[in-house]
């Protein structure tokens, strides 16, 4: 009996740890396999009382009338529990100011509703006037931002460039003029979707809704796309029809402001304990995100030579360690042992700013992205497979996989063609001569191997030309300076004949205009075969956006 009392002494301090299903408390788990594999790598530390977790099953938008936000509702929970800022994105009718009032409705707070496409700062701020001390002070109208406890800005892509200057320091720090909101504690916006390539502005209903400036957009915590009228099911659109206008129900009220409750009192415990791998996770998708491209070619954004990247910014980095958490929170009031992984998934779909500066961007390509960093961060520092995920450097890149026996052929053809294509000319050329001197080039699949031949031949093979130009001719003068600058070559370097055939066949193929695209070439022919040549070493330290 002693030997019982003392198990039973020892389990309820443990409590907090304890298996869901087995305690009835719900808790980020750290990482070893429970009962119902429902469990996450590392700890949280945290659990939720059945008292304090919700009583409806992951619905609570719904019963305040918002039909078919479920795949959003955790999003927006975590943007009321932390209070970071929140833009919607969306076309007219989903129901965004109407998600916005609701929720204020139902957490009682006074919230101010401004359409920025027909602001005036003076309509924001009220009249400033001295006082009899001669401080500046402003005059209040009912309308004025002063006391407010959220403020939602409608139409924010349609708003004048000087206005969404001095938006910065209220959506950013809750500041006007300088002076601390002290009452303001959510900071919400919304837009219609900018223009891109599906999107054409010569035919869209939404023109003059433009790309947000990246220094706003970046502001936002948070950036959700609400779902549409295709986005419904049958019943969700017949209850879109009969449920709107209805009134709030007390329990669902009830739900909401527990939710917002509970979930502020365990943020700050769930994020400083998530925050040690969080940020080993964020540093890794940062890397996959630059390293993959993932934009639509052609969209906004996108660069000629195939840049066509995602970088987070060192705030966007913070802003997702913050989200993942918050959105953590609130899978752990709603339900039963959620995993961290999905927690990091759901808020990284939701915390890219690109979309709002008219950036497509794929979903399952973002998807894969968060995958492939997860996975990564299971493995040693100095693994091979996770070395090569994050190398931003595309001669690095290549010159990695050409060493790993076991990797596929199409994942190593991939990454040769994506780094030849990243390169100007001079250095792709330069790139694919090494690959067919290392023997790299039997291990690609036909087309990518085609390709590596034929860029190495322009350099392995001369062409002479026969081409009559006329004097002072833009052509002539290009000829002239191309000449010049062969002329200069060492004789006795082995890359005077390779760059000497190259830079004639760009020329008999125009691919040279002016004399600085000559100079380009030069340059990245140059850096490549450099860097061919170095020592390949694992870096110990890499630079972290």
């Amino acid at each position: 009996m002693a030997t019982k009392r003392t198990r039973k002494t020892k389990t309820k301090p443990a409590s907090k740890r304890a298996k869901p299903r087995a305690s009835r408390r719900k808790s980020a788990s750290n990482g070893k396999a429970s009962k119902n594999g429902k469990t996450t790598k590392r700890a949280a530390g945290v659990a939720v009382s059945q008292d304090e977790s919700s009583s409806t099953d992951s619905n609570i938008l719904e019963r305040l009338g918002l039909v078919g936000m479920a795949s959003i509702e955790r999003v927006v929970l975590a943007a009321l529990v932390t209070g970071d800022p929140l833009l919607l994105i969306g076309a007219h009718g989903t129901a965004k100011s109407y998600l916005l009032s609701r929720i204020c409705q139902a957490l009682g707070i006074k919230w101010r509703h401004y359409n920025t496409s027909l602001l005036n700062y003076d309509d924001l701020v009220g009249y400033p006037l001295p006082d009899k001390d001669g401080k500046l002070k402003f005059v209040q109208t009912p309308a004025s931002i002063w006391g407010a406890e959220a403020v939602f800005l409608d139409e924010i892509s349609r708003c004048r460039i000087d206005l969404q200057n001095k938006l910065f320091p209220i959506i950013h720090e809750r500041r006007v003029q300088g002076i601390e909101l002290p009452k303001l504690r959510y900071r919400w916006a919304a837009m219609n979707p900018p223009p891109n390539d599906d999107n054409d502005t010569l035919d869209s209903e939404y023109l003059g809704s433009q790309p947000l400036d990246p220094a706003l957009a970046d502001r936002f915590a948070f950036v959700v796309e609400t779902p549409g009228w295709a986005d419904l099911d049958e019943q969700q659109r017949r209850e879109v029809v009969t449920r709107s206008n209805a009134s709030l129900e007390p329990s669902a009220t009830e739900s909401l402001r527990g939710v917002v409750e509970v979930g502020r009192r365990l943020f700050p415990q769930v994020y400083e304990e998530l925050l040690p791998q969080l940020a080993h996770y964020i540093q890794l998708v940062n890397d996959v995100l630059r390293v993959a491209s993932w934009l639509r070619k052609g969209s906004a954004g996108s660069s000629a030579d195939g840049e066509n990247r995602i970088a987070l910014s060192p705030r966007r980095a913070g802003m997702l360690a913050r989200n993942i958490a918050a959105v953590h929170v609130a899978s752990m009031v709603l339900e039963d042992s959620p995993t961290i992984e999905e927690s990091a998934r759901l808020a990284l779909r939701h915390s890219i700013p690109h979309r709002a500066e008219g950036i497509v961007v794929s979903e399952l390509k973002l998807t894969t992205a968060h995958r492939e960093a997860w996975r990564l961060a299971e493995l040693p520092a100095l693994d091979s497979s996770r070395l090569l995920a994050t190398e931003t450097d595309p001669v690095r890149r290549t010159r990695m996989a050409g060493r790993l026996k076991g990797l596929k052929k199409n994942e190593l053809s991939s990454i040769v063609a994506d780094s030849i294509a990243s390169l100007p000319p001079g250095g792709r050329h330069a790139l694919a001569i090494w690959v067919l001197d290392n023997g790299v080039a039997g291990r690609l699949v036909a087309a990518v191997a085609e390709q590596c031949g034929a860029l190495a031949a322009a350099a392995l093979v001369s062409k002479g030309t026969d081409e009559r130009v006329h004097a002072r001719s833009q052509r002539h003068e290009l000829w002239k300076y191309l000449a010049s600058q062969l002329g200069r070559l060492p004789e006795k370097s082995g890359d005077t004949p390779l760059l000497t055939n190259l830079l004639m066949a760009l020329f008999v193929s125009d691919d040279l205009a002016i004399e600085s695209d000559v100079d380009k070439v030069f340059e990245s022919w140059r850096s490549v075969r450099r860097r061919c040549r170095v020592r390949l070493r694992a870096k110990s330290t890499r630079s972290r956006s």
